[in-house]
């Protein structure tokens, strides 16, 4: 080009206007500004697909965590009062020790306890809150995980699956019913009947009476810990409790009854020995059949033949390794060969009541008691609590020289004294201890074994009244008489299982409104919580 062309674009150039001038910088920040907008929003779309992402495995991992956790421990919270869903450390204790693997079979499905508690709402017009079975079932299946055995729980159609229930009939002579719950491990087999499942929560009768409150009682626990138990237990205690002599009550069922069932049903039975009534006159009592007999406040006297059927159970053909529970009637003072029987053991039933006008509760025959003899009784849960026992007859050691080994194992405070069982109001004796329960062994021994056999003496059979027995945080009654008897038999050590006192100030929804709340908790807040994370994101990538 010529210069002359040269200076004419020059001119051209200085021409023009200063907003018409682009440098080359500005042409390029220009071009690039399009490519930035992409990355922008390349950046902001990446960092909410990655958020979205993130929440998803947080939430699947959590939900894994959870699953995983539940299955080893429970992670429902018990807000009730009452603790009425969860179990007490006792039955956690008992489920977490077993070695088995236990089965638990209800013969209905689980709606079955909704429609029990509908029914019940019916009919009594207050809430009867059945449902709390099948969750406390829920709970000894997560115990049991921590321990060496397990508990699965499976409910059944009996008229859709009929062999599920018939494989456990030929363990079990009884019927099985609808609503019934089986426990059963191997050939052991316990069944809880549907009317003992219905009789688990049950109005407190005695509260209604006294206070005129409705509550009910729920019994579900010890019942089921107790199957549970006893189905585990490779050696349970056989004992022939003596209900009738020649088809007549062994006792006076007004005054005893209620005491003799507490102590076969409520302790014995559940805590793993297995009681079968016989008449101790007619039924035999042989020591291959038994390891214990309960002789539960007679009435009358034995005749020799009883006796003599006695003392060939204690001594077993000289293997001895057998036991005897005696309670003696408060008010009979005529058994002569009762007493004799006794007194080949070295012990006497004094026609004597005690009394303590220091140490009772509320009347001075309804005295406290304390254990004379820690080894004979074992360890208790809580050895600070009394022990009660109104209307207890004193015994007293014979000394005899026969080698037999004689303990007091409960007694009463220095401060008691005794009064005529015919004369209330006559003292006849001096304040001092008196033994209100007395244990006697005699023993032999081969090839350096020692074998036992062994009386207990009780000395009322109001200690074992319902009122003081299911009352084991307040009274030690209970813990006491079943350690000395776990003690006497070689069995593990158990502990009385208290039922609860369900109160209706408590947090109870009906079945349907937990299944609202339910899906609220879980489905709805959660779903509502990501929409509105959702539409922030969308809001903020969008600016």
């Amino acid at each position: 080009m010529s210069k002359k062309e040269l200076d004419k674009n020059k001119d051209l150039t200085n021409s023009k206007a200063p907003d018409e001038l682009v440098t080359i910088e500005e042409k390029t920040e220009k071009e690039e500004k399009p490519a930035s907008g992409f990355r922008k929003k390349l950046k902001y779309g990446s960092m909410f697909y990655i958020a979205i992402a993130l929440v998803v495995a947080i939430v699947v991992v959590m939900n894994i965590m959870v699953t995983v956790i539940g299955k080893r421990s429970p992670i429902k919270i018990d807000l009730t009062p009452d603790d009425r869903y969860e179990l007490s450390a006792e039955s956690v204790d008992a489920v977490k020790n077993i070695e088995k693997d236990v089965d638990i079979t209800v013969t209905a499905k689980r709606d079955y306890f909704d429609a029990l508690s509908s029914y019940w709402r019916g009919q009594t017009g207050y809430e009867v809150p059945f449902e709390l079975i099948p969750e406390l079932l829920d709970k000894y299946s997560v115990y049991a995980k921590q321990g060496k055995g397990s508990i699965n729980v499976k409910y059944v159609d009996m008229d859709v699956d009929p062999d599920i229930i018939n494989k456990y009939k030929k363990y079990y002579n009884g019927d099985i019913e609808r609503g019934s719950i089986i426990v059963a491990t191997g050939e052991r087999v316990r069944v809880i009947s549907s009317t003992d499942v219905m009789n688990m929560i049950a109005p407190d009768q005695y509260l209604a009476q006294t206070t005129g409150e409705y509550k009910f009682k729920f019994s579900g626990e010890s019942t089921i810990t107790s199957a549970i138990n006893n189905v585990c237990d490779a050696h349970p205690v056989r004992t022939a409790f003596a209900a009738t002599m020649n088809g007549a009550s062994m006792f006076d069922a007004q005054s005893y009854g209620s005491a003799a069932q507490t102590f076969e049903n409520e302790l014995l039975a559940k805590n793993g020995y297995d009681c079968t009534d016989i008449d101790i006159a007619s039924d035999e009592l042989k020591p291959e059949d038994y390891d214990m007999a309960v002789i539960f406040a007679p009435s009358v006297d034995f005749s020799e033949d009883v006796i003599k059927k006695l003392s060939d159970f204690l001594y077993n053909g000289g293997k001895y390794d057998r036991n005897v529970i005696y309670v003696p009637d408060v008010s009979k003072t005529n058994l002569p060969n009762i007493e004799a029987f006794l007194a080949d053991w070295n012990i006497k039933v004094e026609n004597e009541i005690m009394g303590d006008a220091q140490n009772n509760v509320g009347i001075e025959s309804n005295i406290l008691l304390k254990v004379s003899d820690t080894e004979a009784v074992g360890k208790l849960p809580n050895d600070k609590l009394p022990i009660v026992s109104p209307y207890t007859r004193a015994l007293t050691e014979l000394s005899k020289n026969n080698g037999n080994i004689v303990k007091s194992i409960i007694s009463s405070y220095d401060e008691a004294y005794t009064v005529s069982i015919t004369d209330k109001n006559a003292e006849v004796g001096e304040e001092g201890a008196r033994t209100a329960a007395m244990l006697s062994q005699k023993q032999t021994s081969e090839d350096f074994n020692v074998y036992t056999s062994s009386v207990l003496v009780l000395g009322s059979p109001y200690m074992l009244e319902s009122s003081v027995i299911l009352k084991n945080t307040t009274y030690n009654n209970a813990n006491v008489i079943i350690s000395a008897l776990n003690q006497l038999t070689g069995k593990k050590s158990g502990a009385v299982i208290l039922e609860k006192s369900l109160q209706y100030s408590a947090i109870s929804p009906s079945t349907k409104q937990a299944k609202v709340i339910q899906i609220i908790v879980v489905w709805v807040i959660p779903f509502i919580i990501a929409a509105i994370g959702v539409m922030v994101l969308l809001r903020r990538r969008n600016k």
